[in-house]
């Protein structure tokens, strides 16, 4: 759960993933050839500007254009798992290289979690895009203090709504390097290491069965790889193109981890624009587990915004698969609305994978507030229904 919370946290840190070729800013900066040509004959027809005494023509003073835009805000916090608080997030966007006109924009940020029920975490980190975009970097380190409630394995498990309390308090470094392929494919090795320790909280007597690993220190060590491949024309606010992203991390006790498991992560998003100010997304994500993992290395159901409208945690198993659709419509003064379904479910394998009596459905809707003009960075604010109660989430960017 810790690994799944401070990934979490260093979602918010990021104001989001990058894009493999284009960037608002630059974009918008070249005026298509139907404006250039009548900015052209408007200079044409004016005639040249006014020369002073000396017969030379005053030099124009040009405005430098700003090399990156900061994005600062405090986000609240109201979450059934960890409690309600603030989430002070910084982040600065910009062009790793002036001259280099192909790479999306590089990324670092830092952000924190602080809510009443004892939570605290922090977070920093970086994307960094190299080379016309042949290369690709990021990495980051989190550290956190965690109270959440741990509801058992399995959909049973959650639906019966037991619940005990824990606390698991420690730090994940992980890193990724990739390298671009043909057919705008990227794809690299990456590490993560980690430690936690995990212990339970005061309560009044709960039959949940607690977790093995419960008063001992844990360490996690993994090496994967990842494959990504990206057309979005802006990864800030995309209005069409496909993202595909796909992970494996194996961890092994030989690495040093005290469990030896392996993780494997699909996500597919496609956009499609409806106008100048309408969009629908979809999302689909697919997670499988194997080997012997802690109850917080299983898929996850309700973290990563799969899906709104659930506790982070309350559903968690070897296997989860979830699908949603979101529209999505421009407002005047930097506003916006959304609305979203989804669906899904964990599983634990075998027979029992994904019965359609044991569907986990979800809907809501949210406000967005554009905090960079410069590239339509939005802060975002859901509501989500789930069938066991409803949940509010603030982040920066888009959920997906």
């Amino acid at each position: 759960m810790l690994f799944g919370a401070l990934f979490f946290l260093l979602n918010v840190a990021f104001p989001a993933r990058a894009a493999p070729q284009h960037d608002g800013t630059r974009r918008s900066a070249d005026p298509n050839p139907q404006e250039a040509a009548q900015s052209t004959d408007n200079k044409t027809q004016s005639g040249p500007p006014p020369a002073d005494q000396s017969g030379t023509q005053p030099a124009k003073k040009k405005k430098p254009a700003k090399r990156g835009s900061f994005v600062i805000a405090p986000i609240p916090i109201s979450s059934p798992a960890i409690g309600s608080g603030l989430e002070p997030v910084v982040g600065y966007i910009f062009p790793l290289s002036v001259n280099d006109k192909v790479s999306p924009p590089s990324a670092v940020g830092a952000g924190g979690i602080l809510t009443d029920n004892g939570t605290r975490a922090f977070a920093v980190g970086g994307e960094l895009y190299l080379k016309q975009d042949t290369y690709r970097i990021r990495a980051g380190f989190l550290y956190g203090n965690i109270n959440y409630d741990l509801y058992g394995i399995g959909i049973s498990a959650g639906n019966a709504g037991l619940k005990l309390p824990l606390n698991q308090t420690g730090g994940l470094f992980f890193g990724e390097f990739l390298r671009r392929l043909g057919w705008k494919f990227f794809l690299g090795p990456r590490f993560a290491t980690g430690h936690s320790l995990v212990t339970i909280r005061p309560n009044d007597g709960s039959s949940v069965t607690p977790p093995p690993d419960v008063g001992t220190h844990t360490t996690l060590t993994a090496i994967g790889a990842h494959l990504e491949r990206d057309t979005r024309p802006n990864q800030f606010y995309p209005t069409s193109g496909t993202v595909f992203d796909f992970t494996s991390d194996f961890f092994s006790q030989a690495l040093g981890s005290k469990y030896s498991f392996q993780s494997y992560k699909i996500t597919f998003n496609k956009y499609k624009s409806l106008g100048e100010k309408q969009v629908f997304a979809y999302n689909a994500y697919f997670c499988a587990v194997g080997g012997q993992p802690p109850f917080y290395g299983n898929c996850i159901y309700g973290t990563n915004n799969e899906l709104r409208g659930y506790t982070a945690g309350r559903y968690l198993d070897r296997y989860m698969v979830a699908t949603q659709l979101e529209y999505r419509l421009v407002l005047p003064k930097r506003f916006g609305l959304v609305a979203f379904a989804g669906i899904g479910e964990v599983a634990p394998g075998g027979g029992q994978l994904f019965r359609s009596n044991q569907f986990l459905p979800a809907g809501g809707g949210g406000v967005r507030f554009m905090l960079s003009k410069q590239y339509h960075v939005n802060l975002r604010a859901d509501i989500g229904q789930g069938k066991d109660g409803h949940t509010f989430s603030m982040g920066i960017g888009e959920a997906f």
